[in-house]
């Protein structure tokens, strides 16, 4: 990272210059073996385990809620989307459903979340009480329980409205310890997503400047930690991650960096068709007017998941049994062509690479 130089907002993007910061700088200071892996989720022994996750002997049988051999998932995640409240959804729902998701992504059971809150002065009471309420269903439907948390007000103009911090806990059973590493990728296996991207991107900037569809756009704020265990109990499952901010292809492009071979180089490449890519024409259109790329738009409740070739038909079939995974589509395949690269087929027969989002297309938006 380069030195002499102040904050961007591209820096928030969850693109390359977010990567460089977190690599940069997070990781130099907070330096440990469980930051390093840079998943959705810090992945770390249950008490009692840390001999047998250091690498020695002993073993341990203790166990969290009930569940025994495993790991536990934490992860953390802030949230300043602007404005407030938006088509499907606000703030609230938007917190617990992305920490919940960031934890079900590494193939744990998320259990619990905290919320802290930093509130503007002024902000009025039914606001914050339609923020709260909507968190609580949310998480209720996703079967957490929020069970502790803070509040602190600062003066008017010191924050904008309001800022919610999330974490939250979950259960990583042993058999599904693979998926936050991904050492189980192979060449052949197909990439799955579960439906339309970019919608959550376009009702946060339809919203911001006021504008009109045919038909409306809704953000896809949901917790996919059901549509994810439904998945699970029946097929394997290499490798998954959620779609949010630098949208579909930053998610491939991590992908296809991810997997090293013993010379220490990419191990694979990720090759993937447009025209299988689930799109509204609506967020397509808005995207050709603001001249944005809707691959690398935000989504809030969107997975790609990595399969074996044989699972694939039988995990699209889950997927879209499911009201969260209807539109879901098998997009693209692990190659051995172009190691380290993503390579879109476009509509029109020609090819391009994809990379991670190298600015902001449209800040605060989670």
């Amino acid at each position: 990272m380069e030195q002499n130089r102040n904050i961007r907002l591209g820096h928030g993007s969850g693109g390359k210059l977010t990567h460089d910061l977190v690599n940069d700088l997070f990781l130099k200071h907070f330096d440990n073996e469980i930051l390093w892996r840079q998943g959705d989720s810090g992945i770390f022994p249950q008490p009692g385990r840390r001999e047998e996750f250091q690498g020695g002997k002993k073993q341990s049988q203790s166990d969290v809620n009930g569940f025994q051999g495993g790991s536990i998932a934490f992860s953390t995640d802030a949230y300043v989307v602007d404005p407030i409240f938006f088509p499907g959804g606000n703030i609230g729902s938007l917190a617990v459903s992305g920490t919940v998701n960031d934890i079900s992504v590494t193939g744990a059971r998320p259990l619990y979340l905290s919320a802290a809150f930093i509130l503007e002065e002024g902000l009025p009471l039914d606001q914050l009480e339609a923020i709260v309420r909507e968190m609580g269903t949310v998480a209720r439907d996703a079967g957490v329980q929020i069970i502790a948390g803070d509040t602190k007000v600062v003066n008017k103009g010191k924050c904008d409205k309001v800022f919610i911090t999330t974490a939250g806990v979950g259960f990583l059973e042993h058999r599904f310890s693979h998926i936050p590493e991904g050492n189980r990728i192979r060449t052949g296996d197909k990439i799955i997503v579960n439906g339309y991207v970019g919608d959550h991107g376009i009702a946060i900037l339809g919203e911001r400047e006021s504008l009109s569809f045919s038909s409306p756009v809704l953000s896809d704020a949901a917790c996919l930690n059901g549509l994810i265990e439904d998945v699970l109990s029946g097929h394997d499952v290499h490798f998954m991650r959620d779609a949010t901010r630098g949208g579909l292809a930053t998610v491939l492009a991590e992908l296809a960096r991810m997997a090293k071979s013993k010379s220490s180089r990419p191990a694979f490449g990720v090759h993937v068709d447009e025209s299988t890519i689930p799109v509204h024409e609506e967020v397509r259109g808005i995207c050709e007017v603001f001249g944005y790329d809707p691959l690398y738009m935000a989504n809030e409740g969107k997975v790609v998941m990595v399969v074996p070739p044989d699972q694939a038909d039988g995990v699209l079939s889950v997927m879209q049994d499911h009201p969260l995974g209807n539109n879901s589509a098998i997009i693209g395949t692990v190659t051995d062509r172009q190691p380290g690269k993503v390579v879109l087929s476009t509509e029109i027969g020609g090819r391009r690479f994809l990379d991670m989002l190298a600015g902001e297309q449209l800040p605060r938006i989670c």
